[in-house]
């Protein structure tokens, strides 16, 4: 894969070895003004890789080094999401600035880097996620608009579960625990079950807890062989 260096100076120790891998969107109106923040030493943030809506990726930040991608954030018991993780950023506007689809030259570069990151590190595709899985009350990049069932078909990323649904029947408290077991943070009741929607149910986000929502959060629970 060939990468365009364009080195940030927001960057820090790692704490904790990488077992997670973040995606964002920008948010911003350009790409270019998305790379200037995060290599502007007043910027104070950054992420390791950016890709651009036309392919070309940008390494700022080597991954042997702590990016400032995450916020405060958490998943799975990690608090400290940046030290653990690698973050890359898709250049698009966001909600803020119309939420168009991702360019389909922006996921075909996306695919083989988030592969060649998985394989490395040993990444297990339940901790590739969204910057809004793991910040639910501050977050909603990268969005229901972004292409996880194509992650999902590549072993990249866990997929929605679609077969043999079964309601648990749980209550909204047991839906809650069940949520947190799987790694989100429930601070925010309501935003964590956003979170999952934006990421599980894209189709419907209303952050009401429904038959729907506790059977994919069951499947994704239950043990499956591999």
């Amino acid at each position: 894969m060939d990468l365009i260096h364009r080195p940030s100076p927001n960057h820090g120790e790692r704490l904790l070895p990488v077992s997670i891998i973040v995606l964002h969107y920008t948010g911003m109106p350009t790409g270019e003004a998305a790379l200037d923040k995060m290599c502007s030493p007043d910027g104070g943030v950054s992420a390791h890789y950016c890709i651009e809506q036309d392919g070309r990726v940008f390494q700022l930040v080597d991954e042997e080094r702590r990016a400032w991608h995450a916020g405060q954030s958490y998943w799975r018991g990690i608090t400290d999401v940046n030290s653990a993780s690698v973050g890359i950023e898709l250049v698009n506007p966001g909600h803020e600035f119309g939420y168009p689809p991702f360019a389909d030259e922006q996921i075909a570069a996306l695919i083989p880097l988030l592969a060649d990151i998985k394989h490395r590190h040993g990444i297990s595709r339940g901790n590739i996620v969204g910057h809004s899985d793991i910040a639910p009350q501050r977050k909603q990049d990268p969005g229901e608009k972004f292409p996880w069932p194509a992650l999902a078909k590549r072993r990249l990323a866990l997929p929605s579960p679609t077969k043999d649904l079964m309601d648990p029947f749980w209550t909204d408290s047991g839906f809650m625990l069940a949520l947190e077991r799987f790694g989100y943070d429930v601070t925010d009741p309501t935003a964590a079950v956003i979170a999952f929607q934006r990421r599980f149910r894209p189709e419907t986000i209303d952050g009401i807890i429904d038959g729907e929502c506790r059977a994919k959060l069951l499947a994704l629970l239950l043990p499956r062989p591999q």
